[in-house]
């Protein structure tokens, strides 16, 4: 596994533990290294919430292109 992978793992791991507390949470589907696009899928309550493209912009998004240099963009699947 890539160190960017694992970086960004573990940045969803604190991420997770926010969604948890509203119901829902988040899985890495695919991390594209040469574009810094990170595909994932939010699972449980946010699966079908209305907001959940807020959150994964102003929230993951966020969260990750902050903490991981080459993130780039996430985007959900």
């Amino acid at each position: 596994m890539s160190a960017m992978k694992n970086e960004i793992m573990e940045n969803l791991q604190k991420i997770r533990e926010a969604l948890k507390a509203d119901g829902g949470d988040i899985e890495l589907v695919e991390v594209d290294q040469d574009t810094g696009i990170v595909k994932v899928r939010l699972t449980g309550a946010c699966a079908g919430c209305p907001f959940s493209q807020m959150t994964l912009k102003n929230f993951v998004e966020a969260h990750l292109k902050k903490n991981v240099k080459r993130v780039e963009r996430v985007e959900s699947v």
